[in-house]
């Protein structure tokens, strides 16, 4: 069917005088008028402006005054270690943002790369940024579409507009005028829009909008009203870091005055209580959870999940709620045959008998009456008939070959009004018309039914078992077409008035099937706690029946419909939302407040998607997931997470690793607070007792830098324990520091604080402070290099394996190393400020650093197994 608009050539004279000779720097200029530039480029920070945002940290801000003021009083070497620390942490972050930048630059394919346009009375193909207003665009099957436009010419045009509305079958394009205003875009059947395709046909188009103008544009709008958020581990260390800082800034405050009281120099009183505040500020928690989070996601990567906004990982071990669009996310985005009704049977599929007349030449004519075609691995034409075309290959017809030997002589190409589409075809010396269309429109036209026994005249009982039949097809989400033909007489010359009087033949009934592992993945999320909803701008009935295969819908009353959405409050919405497990023919808007109603209630949510229409819903979720093959450009740069193999089942893995990956950065922060709780314990413990200072600014240095963040890394890299998953989501109103959290940071840093002390004391006896210092200094060190094995887990280390883990060996060992180097290399000892010791003080310095593991880990094997 051809639709011609009667002021096209009207039109095409106009756009020569206007386009004719237009430079570059009028397209440039074209573009910055409607924003062009802004939605294909993006704002992106620089990388300079990425590494100063790491500084932003509240603890880091404190250590670098300490460095500044070091530096003033000339302890230059404590300044370069606590600018060393930080500077370390900011290049790590900044790395691991470019990554992953890099990474989701390499996924970027939605964009058409080519348009062809009228310039100069020629066709010529352009790169499709430098389509402006005004232009021309020729549209052929298979073409994306780079800009908005209106239909001037349009021969047969049919477009998928999933990207936009979320609705997989394509929708005809015609020239009849409509009012845009008063109807969605799905109805605007004289428009086409940027970053949808053309399924079949050709067409003519004039450009209306580019860039921030177009549809793609003005969803895009809607990202600037869905703030980002923090993760609650964010939250909870902002608010943590904040607490201990001034907590230690006031202990080391005391320190100092008392170290004044008692006749310390002022300048070594102030160093001692700076080293204190550094050796006690964990400045590393920041960059081990960076560096923890950043293998997480290149483990991730490895599995298909591009991890985009690094503390979004740990806001995956949290999620309780995992909204989803159907199409292209949970099914193939693929319509395929699924049952066959012929016969008054209804036949699945992959069961038909070629033998069978009836059943053979219903395959045959939905192969003839079809204008799709697939060739080396391409699929042109209406998704239906590609449907077709295959369900042909199931039994090894080729479309091409039954082509040729049925050939065509005539059609009556399909029209939306009339929901038909006519063919005629030779059958040897028989000429026969085969008609497809909608099962109610072309049963009006039937006259007579085929059946094993012949042709049979139909009879109203046989029209209600095929009515009966489709409902039933109906009712499982799939679409029907019926099959009818009749035959001509020779060189019949046919239109639309000829489609009447066939022979009924069968129905056929299909679907955008859900991906095979969708199933499993569904089933996991539940088994984790983890409730699964569907949310799509396809039809009520399509969806529920897509839910219910996957099991995500158990009852029909938990789906409902964007319009009744519409009829509630937010509130109303809130109250509801935990009963409802479906929502279909929804609109970017519907989605947001869907995301925002879970939120409220203390969930986070992760909501997946591919299309522009889920970008505003993608960016408001806790973690937003954009499909890394079908996902568009605005979907992807608004998701915290990107699978570049588009499925379910990855998010479920994702989930399991960001479930153990929260639980080793909480055993790394473990880690570094119980043993900085140690060495104030110690400090406070000597000048309570007016004791001499246990540890030289050199030894705090030492500690903080070596002794804390090797072994915490190495704890950050604890192996994937499966047994996460079988574990509810954490509650997020309960803080990483909680009671019993912090209790344990209390017990584990007072026992490596006795054991320290008790070296301490030793060494006092000696009556030399320095070597009642060293002995301090090494019994902390090496108490806190055994405690990187207790923080693995909860468990007992001889429960999850001692050898599992070996990167804690190697921190240890390094550790260990680097302790004995100091120890033992005189031409460090009076830069580390050491004594000599003997062999028999060295051995009470391991037991009691081992002692101290031993006590933890026999606690642990008698109260978890209890």
């Amino acid at each position: 069917m051809i639709y011609y608009n009667k002021t096209t050539q009207e039109t095409l004279d106009a756009h020569q005088v206007s386009m004719n000779g237009l430079s570059t720097e009028g397209v440039r200029s074209r573009q910055q008028q409607y924003g062009f530039n802004e939605l294909q480029e993006g704002k992106r920070k620089t990388i300079v402006q990425l590494f100063f945002e790491q500084f932003k940290d509240f603890l880091v801000i404190i250590l670098l005054i300490a460095a500044i003021i070091s530096g003033f009083l000339g302890e230059f070497e404590s300044t370069i270690v606590i600018l060393v620390v930080v500077i370390l942490n900011a290049i790590l972050g900044t790395v691991q943002h470019l990554k992953a930048e890099k990474s989701l630059d390499s996924l970027k394919a939605m964009a058409a790369p080519i348009a062809k346009v009228l310039r100069n009375g020629q066709v010529v193909e352009i790169p499709s940024r430098e389509v402006v207003v005004g232009d021309i665009l020729q549209l052929d099957a298979g073409d994306f579409i780079s800009a908005d436009g209106r239909v001037l010419q349009s021969y047969s045009l049919q477009i998928n507009e999933s990207s936009l509305t979320g609705e997989s079958l394509p929708i005809e394009k015609m020239t009849d005028a409509i009012n845009e205003d008063e109807v969605g875009i799905g109805d605007q059947k004289n428009m086409v829009f940027s970053g949808t395709f053309v399924t079949n046909g050709r067409g003519t188009i004039l450009v209306t909008s580019i860039g921030m103008q177009t549809e793609i544009g003005k969803i895009a709008n809607l990202l600037d009203s869905a703030k980002e958020k923090k993760t609650p581990l964010q939250v909870s260390l902002d608010h943590f870091g904040k607490r201990l800082a001034f907590a230690i800034i006031v202990i080391c405050i005391v320190i100092f005055a008392l170290d004044l009281f008692r006749g310390r120099e002022l300048v070594d009183s102030f160093m001692f209580a700076v080293s204190l505040a550094v050796a006690a500020i964990p400045e590393a928690l920041s960059s081990i959870v960076t560096i923890v989070l950043a293998f997480g996601t290149q483990k991730m990567a490895k599995e298909n999940a591009i991890v985009r906004k690094l503390h979004a990982v740990e806001s995956l071990g949290g999620i309780s709620v995992i909204c989803s669009d159907k199409t292209g996310t949970l099914t193939q985005n693929k319509m395929t045959v699924q049952k066959v009704y012929i016969d008054k049977r209804e036949i699945p599929h992959n069961e038909l008998e070629l033998n069978n007349e009836l059943q053979n030449k219903l395959l045959v004519m939905s192969l003839l009456c079809n204008d799709s075609v697939t060739a080396d691995e391409k699929e042109i034409g209406d998704p239906t008939e590609v449907a077709l075309v295959n369900f042909g290959k199931v039994y090894g017809l080729d479309e091409l070959v039954v082509r040729a030997q049925f050939k065509r002589i005539g059609e009556v190409p399909f029209d939306s009004n009339r929901k038909l589409m006519s063919t005629v075809n030779q059958f040897g010396d028989k000429t026969y018309m085969i008609t497809k269309g909608a099962v109610d429109v072309l049963l009006s036209r039937i006259i007579k039914i085929e059946t094993s026994n012949g042709i049979v005249e139909a009879t109203e009982q046989q029209f209600e078992q095929i009515r009966n039949a489709n409902q039933s097809l109906s009712e499982q989400g799939l679409r029907i077409l019926a099959f009818a033909y009749k035959e001509l007489s020779p060189k019949q010359q046919i239109d639309m008035n000829d489609e009447q009087d066939f022979v009924f033949v069968g129905l056929v009934a299909m679907m955008d099937p859900p991906r095979n592992e969708s199933k499993q993945a569904v089933a996991d999320c539940i088994s984790a706690g983890i409730k699964p909803v569907m949310i799509t701008g396809d039809h009520k009935i399509t969806a529920a029946a897509i839910a219910k295969q996957i099991g995500i819908l158990n009852d029909p009353s938990e789906a409902i419909e964007g319009r009744e959405i519409e009829k509630l409050t937010d509130e109303q919405l809130k109250a509801k939302v935990e009963n409802i497990s479906v929502y279909a023919r929804v609109s970017p808007e519907h989605k947001i407040r869907i995301v925002k109603a879970w939120q409220e209630k203390g969930n986070i949510v992760a909501m997946t998607g591919d299309g522009v229409n889920d970008g505003p819903a993608l960016k408001q979720a806790d973690i937003g997931v954009a499909m890394g093959i079908t996902g568009t450009e605005v979907a992807k740069d608004a998701s915290s997470m990107i699978l570049t193999d588009d499925n379910f089942s990855t998010i479920v893995k994702a989930v399991s690793n960001g479930r153990s990956i929260y639980n080793n950065i909480k055993n790394s922060i473990k880690f570094l607070l119980s043993g900085n709780t140690g060495a104030i314990l110690v400090v406070l413990f000597a000048t309570l007792f007016a004791l001499p200072a246990p540890f030289a600014p050199v030894h705090l240095l030492f500690i903080n830098l070596l002794t804390d963040s090797l072994p915490a890394i190495a704890i950050g890299l604890e192996p994937h324990n499966k047994k996460v998953m079988k574990d509810s989501p954490r509650n997020i109103k309960e803080p990483l520091l909680n009671k019993s959290f912090t209790t344990q940071v209390g017990l584990e840093g007072l026992l490596i604080a006795a054991v320290t002390v008790i070296a301490f004391q030793i060494g006092l006896s000696t009556g030399d402070s320095v070597i009642a210092s060293t002995m301090a200094f090494a019994t902390l060190c090496l108490s806190r290099l055994f405690h990187g094995f207790s923080c693995r887990s909860k468990e007992s280390i001889f429960k999850i394996g001692l050898f599992t883990n070996k990167t804690t060996w190697l921190a240890f060992i390094m550790g260990a190393i680097l302790l004995h180097v100091v120890l033992l290399v005189p031409a460090l000892m009076d830069i580390f400020e050491v004594a000599v010791l003997t062999g028999m003080q060295l051995m009470t310095i391991y037991g009691l650093a081992f002692l101290s593991f031993a006590i933890i880990q026999l606690c642990k094997l008698i109260f978890i197994r209890k």
